[in-house]
């Protein structure tokens, strides 16, 4: 491998760890190997740090194909608890509002989730890197001020409904969508369409184009990976 020239890989990478955190790791061990300060590394598409799965890396010259590979399709599976909001639509935050689910039922679970494929308006998530004038939304929600984000058209090819646990108001599905897509917010829309509430407890990118997360690379692996190598 050129990592100075440029390669293109993809880590798995670990819950409560940014994607921020886990490219600057795999940068310094890699420049430590090739014996230059900094090799120039990107990743193509954040995780949130409650995410696990498929980040995708570029090195060198294949930097320039990261906003390329950002518009690929991914794969998510997520794991819903209905019921019950977050402010980040995740575990991230604590509960802050609960709702009634007696009435949801397995089938209109799965009506629901059909009307969410295709092209759908998405507002994301305040605690989110989009920017509003000129400031990250996340910065600006734990400032505490007020955050408007627009509705902005995503894709979703398919959902499938992997389980539902009527005891306990867990389900679990499986979402291939496009660029831009948040599950989070995905998650609170489900749980205003069954008439409730929905945030997310896990969440797991399994694939980004055509790289599934069983080609990743194990990222508390990764050290012994790299010295496999030949450069």
């Amino acid at each position: 491998m050129n990592f100075q020239e440029g390669t293109i890989f993809a880590i798995d990478k670990p819950y409560r760890m940014s994607s921020f955190g886990a490219l600057a790791h795999v940068r310094y061990l890699i420049s430590k190997k090739v014996g230059v300060k900094r090799v120039k590394t990107g990743h193509a598409g954040t995780l949130d740090p409650l995410a696990t799965g498929v980040l995708v890396i570029c090195t060198g010259r294949c930097t320039k194909q990261i906003e390329q590979l950002q518009g690929h399709t991914k794969e998510y599976t997520a794991t819903l608890q209905l019921g019950a909001t977050t402010a980040s639509f995740d575990r991230e935050h604590t509960v802050d509002m609960t709702y009634p689910t007696r009435h949801i039922t397995r089938r209109q679970v799965e009506e629901t989730l059909r009307r969410f494929e295709g092209d759908i308006m998405q507002v994301p998530p305040i605690y989110s890197a989009c920017m509003v004038d000129g400031h990250r939304a996340y910065k600006m929600a734990r400032r505490g001020d007020d955050v408007q984000l627009a509705a902005k058209p995503i894709h979703i090819d398919e959902i499938e409904l992997l389980d539902f646990n009527p005891d306990t108001m867990q389900m679990s599905i499986r979402v291939v969508c496009g660029k831009g897509t948040y599950i989070r917010s995905l998650a609170r829309d489900i749980g205003q369409e069954l008439g409730s509430g929905a945030f997310l407890t896990a969440l797991r990118r399994t694939r980004v184009g055509d790289i599934r997360v069983e080609d990743c690379v194990s990222f508390d692996h990764f050290r012994e990976w790299l010295d496999d190598q030949i450069l």
